[in-house]
């Protein structure tokens, strides 16, 4: 058995803050006790870490990222080796990835696949959720066994007719079988049929810049569909988590479910916090960078979305990480914004980002925690093993500088990936070392970490249902 004592410095939680020394033994948080206690005084440790003026935190669980994920004739850039290792820099311990399910094959093909590509290669520990994109009499009744053995989300999507789209038939269906079997449904919201039109008539109008992906996936069109997602989930009556929300007029449709109590929850990520359609319009194709979907949004739109996570309205705060190398894979799309693979890198920065939005007044210390460790811990099944530190759970530890001062960018990121959609932000707080479950993957801004130390997790039913 090995042990460790972190000492001295100031453990957040999503439920208290509190000075306290954590005993580590064989990978499982022991105890806590004040400093200098006689209980803390009692301890031996083979190793002591010195937390003294810093945060002590749970580590962060992304439960939406794409690693090795085919996309628009390419793949995101980042396997689960590139991947995870930038996690561990960024303070996050567990990911959630998304295995897909291949139109004419079945979901045991596509989770088989995934499996293959992340095992031995993870620097943290992860985890799979389901892309359903052939809805069948054979896949629905798959559901049910992949519930059985730990993948208990489940993805649709209401966009890229011809490619994920499920039509509102497909998705009833799904969610009944959900209803039935305790998972939980993800759903991408956008009405894709209709923006389908809107980007044939944008290019056929010689409007094929970035910043038009943006106007051409409305905001109304993303409320429309979240709408209607919420109102299949109830004729179903199954429980429902909208990811990457981005529109105020979508957060409002959350909000008027919750309203009603409905078990209907909200992601949203840093790149609609933090970025905008300005970004989409900086000159030449810089502007394909931040291309993803669903698209960034005018500035106006993010105070809503701050006040959604301050009244939980939104619960989760992932990444959707899925980055593309703006050379060679973003390019695609010179000349047809349709063409340029969709997605952004973030793994590394959501945990920086967030504290920045604590030192700005967005959000408390607690609520940081909580919606970039404990909220998404129990919302896909892995709570209390993640997303706190208290006896009996992994040992998954970030030691935090919140006084740090970091300029981020492509130069220092440790991402798969040319570009960073941060480039020259300066944020206050840095990640200073990092243990999952116990051993240390980052000593002091130095990677100690091993592709095949991350575990995989088989989950538990969501958690906010019990």
């Amino acid at each position: 058995m090995t042990t460790t004592i972190v000492s001295g410095g100031l453990v957040i939680t999503a439920a208290e803050e509190t000075h306290a020394d954590v005993l580590i033994e064989d990978g499982k948080v022991a105890a806590l006790a004040a400093p200098g206690s006689s209980c803390a005084r009692g301890w031996s440790a083979e190793h002591t870490i010195d937390a003294t003026g810093k945060y002590v935190l749970p580590g962060g669980v992304d439960a939406h990222t794409h690693f090795d994920f085919p996309f628009g004739g390419t793949s995101s850039s980042d396997t689960f080796a590139t991947g995870t290792r930038a996690a561990a820099w960024g303070g996050t311990t567990t990911v959630v990835d998304f295995a897909v399910q291949r139109r004419g094959h079945s979901l045991r093909e596509g989770l088989d696949a995934w499996h293959a590509k992340a095992e031995g290669q993870c620097a943290v520990d992860y985890a799979f959720h389901m892309i359903l994109s052939d809805v069948n009499e054979s896949s629905l009744k798959e559901m049910d066994l992949l519930v059985g053995e730990g993948v208990t989300s489940f993805k649709l999507f209401m966009a890229y007719p011809g490619v994920l789209y499920s039509d509102d038939g497909q998705i009833l269906r799904a969610m009944q079988r959900a209803a039935g079997n305790g998972g939980l449904i993800m759903m991408h919201a956008e009405n894709g049929i209709a923006i389908d039109v809107l980007v044939e008539q944008a290019l056929a109008a010689g409007r094929t810049d970035p910043r038009y992906h943006g106007e051409v996936r409305k905001a109304l069109l993303e409320a429309e569909a979240t709408h209607r997602a919420v109102q299949l989930a109830r004729v179903a009556g199954c429980p429902l988590y909208v990811v990457h929300v981005s529109a105020q007029e979508a957060v409002a449709e959350l909000a008027r479910a919750r309203a009603m109590d409905l078990p209907v929850f909200g992601e949203t990520c840093p790149q609609y916090l933090f970025l905008s359609t300005d970004n989409l319009a900086e000159p030449g194709f810089e502007g394909a960078k931040y291309v993803c979907s669903t698209p960034l949004r005018p500035r106006e739109h993010q105070a809503a979305l701050w006040r959604g996570l301050r009244t939980d309205d939104l619960q989760v705060v992932s990444t959707d990480h899925c980055p593309f190398c703006f050379s060679g894979q973003k390019e695609l799309g010179r000349g047809d914004f349709s063409k340029i693979p969709n997605g952004l890198p973030g793994v590394e920065n959501r945990m920086d980002l967030l504290h920045q939005a604590v030192v700005d007044g967005h959000i408390s210390r607690r609520r940081w925690i909580e919606i970039a460790c404990a909220a998404p811990a129990r919302m896909f099944g892995l709570a209390p093993r993640k997303g706190t530190i208290a006896p009996g759970c992994d040992a998954d530890i970030v030691i935090y500088d919140p006084h740090a001062e970091q300029t981020l960018s492509a130069a220092t990121h440790h991402m798969n990936v040319d570009y960073s959609a941060y480039e020259g932000k300066r944020v206050t707080g840095q990640v200073e070392t990092v243990l999952c479950r116990g051993e240390t993957v980052l000593d002091r801004r130095r990677f100690t970490g091993r592709a095949g130390h991350g575990r995989y997790l088989p989950r538990s039913t969501c958690q906010y249902l019990a």
